[in-house]
């Protein structure tokens, strides 16, 4: 992997391990050679995120919107900057740009981009490997919602595969690097979308 393209929060909660995370993932990608690509904020996690990769001497590409510019929450020290119009745009340019996707804790946004190249990756509109870094315990419920969709037949267990998750950043980028998918055949023949 290239690029990964880093989804968290841009609040932080102060939680050291947390930050010890971000770290140790820092670490790992620099000593791989994989630079980021995140929202290009200089806030919460992104911003820690960003300024532990830069740090030690890594690659930070941010692709931010306009109005976020505008409202100066856009770090001024990274190795590129994109500004785009949109939030859609922000997502699109983001996973064009990257390798891999890993979310770290966030809120709403985090999730919203989380799940969309979730879908897109069931849809075999991409096969880049997502990873959810569960520090704490913190996607716990999301994790298990996710069993229960399965357990109730809205999900099947080969798409619930595609989330790899870790507690431990060194074991997430393994995974990731060893990930590989196809579409969902199966659905699109059943309904006639091949």
């Amino acid at each position: 992997m290239k690029n990964i393209c880093i989804f968290c929060g841009a609040n932080f909660n102060g939680d050291p391990n947390l930050k010890q995370a971000i770290d140790l993932l820092a670490e790992v990608m620099v000593s791989q050679n994989i630079g980021l690509i995140f929202g290009g904020g200089k806030v919460g996690v992104m911003g820690l995120m960003a300024d532990a990769i830069l740090q030690r001497g890594g690659s930070a590409i941010g692709v931010i919107p306009g109005f976020l510019m505008d409202k100066e929450v856009g770090h001024p020290g990274l190795t590129q900057m994109h500004v785009v119009e949109n939030m859609h745009q922000r997502k699109q340019l983001m996973n064009d740009l990257c390798d891999g996707i890993i979310t770290l804790p966030g809120g709403f946004g985090t999730l919203e981009e989380f799940f969309e190249v979730l879908t897109w990756l069931q849809l075999g509109l991409h096969t880049k490997p997502i990873g959810v870094l569960n520090v704490n315990g913190f996607y716990d419920f999301l994790l298990k919602q996710m069993d229960v969709m399965v357990e109730q037949r809205f999900l099947k267990p080969a798409n619930r595969q595609l989330v790899l998750t870790s507690a431990n950043p060194v074991e997430l980028v393994d995974l990731m690097s060893r990930f590989t998918a196809t579409p969902d055949e199966v659905w699109f023949k059943e309904r006639d979308l091949y």
